[in-house]
């Protein structure tokens, strides 16, 4: 393992900001990801897991313990079952399954970020999200002091969410386990109106299964979502806010709250959330807000390509980027009585 102190974690994620860490460990196996989690639990250190953090926003005063970044490598397909090390880079990992002709995460294309992340956050765009495929989850429970291999059906999958989410300390994700889909070199059907459009074809048809990945790559690259390090728009986390999920009183209250500033034609996006519920557009809210692509005028500003995306311009702190969020998640809460929450994971600070 690779050790260092007082290490910055600002080049360890796609923002680009935040202190360092008293200590840096660098893990490149399974088994030194366990011994490193079991000393720190051990010795009672704090321990901030880091995979390509992409879906970090570290505070500027750093962490006050040890930050293990998982860079464990390897994949094994057999057939249409694909196993992944933690550390692997998912991009590459989607490339692997679209050139031999699988279906399953082909729009999960140019999603930053490492294949043991995305069973956390439940990573999802374009129609697709992972656990559709993910078959077994592998991790160390800190609780139990032991590997355990977690079903897919027992993960607690939800919009954005997940049981290592939902206890974000317990578990250390050290392999996922996919079960993609054999449909003769074709994609899984394109449920998102964006990409269907783009390719030419009906919600719900299929494409070969490398035009749709590359669809999504250009929708991607298109609003500053593939990571470039000379473009400042991609200089980010992502998305910053997650889609609001209403229950039926707070939607008809924000519809109201949008006829009022916007009219009675206004339209905001509407999808079925389950039973009550309905899932709205963050972005749409942020821009009908006032807070349109580019805005801002500091270091920190929103992205010029999409206004979910909240951008470091070159020397922003974390508290710049806290500032704009705040600037944000009020000004949509004041003009339609939705609070937006962030998505990327903030480590010693707080929105």
């Amino acid at each position: 393992m690779q050790e260092t102190q007082n290490a910055s974690l600002a080049p360890l994620t796609t923002l680009r900001v935040g202190g360092p860490a008293r200590r840096l460990v660098v893990a490149e196996t399974d088994d030194e990801v366990v011994a490193e989690v079991r000393a720190a639990d051990e010795a009672g250190t704090p321990l901030l897991v880091v995979g390509g953090g992409s879906n970090l926003l570290v505070g500027d005063a750093g962490f006050p313990g040890t930050a293990l970044r998982v860079a464990t490598t390897g994949h094994h397909l057999d057939g249409t079952r694909l196993e992944l090390a933690a550390g692997e880079n998912w991009s590459d990992a989607v490339a692997r399954t679209v050139d031999a002709g699988l279906a399953g995460v082909e729009c999960l294309a140019g999603i930053p970020g490492s294949a043991g992340a995305t069973p956390i956050q439940n990573v999802g765009a374009y129609g697709q999200e992972v656990s559709s495929v993910i078959s077994e989850v592998v991790a160390y429970d800190r609780v139990a002091r032991a590997v355990v291999t977690i079903p897919g059906a027992e993960c607690g999958f939800a919009y954005r969410h997940s049981r290592f989410k939902a206890e974000p300390d317990r578990h250390v994700v050290l392999r996922v386990r996919l079960d993609l889909e054999d449909a003769g070199g074709l994609s899984g059907p394109i449920r998102y109106a964006e990409a269907a459009r783009l390719l030419g074809v009906a919600p719900g048809a299929r494409v070969p299964v490398g035009r749709a990945r590359e669809a999504v790559l250009k929708l991607r690259t298109g609003k500053g979502m593939v990571l470039d390090p000379e473009d400042h728009d991609t200089w980010s986390a992502g998305s910053f806010f997650t889609n609001p999920i209403l229950d039926d009183a707070e939607h008809a209250a924000f519809l109201a709250r949008v006829a009022d500033r916007l009219g009675p034609d206004a339209a905001p996006p509407a999808y079925p959330a389950g039973e009550g519920r309905t899932k709205t557009s963050a972005a749409w809210l942020i821009d009908r807000a006032g807070f349109t692509k580019g805005y801002g005028t500091g270091r920190a500003r929103i992205s010029g390509k999409h206004t979910l995306a909240l951008t470091n311009r070159g020397e922003a702190t974390a508290a710049d980027v806290l500032d704009l969020a705040r600037e944000v998640r009020d000004g949509v809460r004041a003009a339609f009585g939705v609070t937006l929450v962030n998505e990327p994971v903030l480590v010693g600070i707080a929105l």
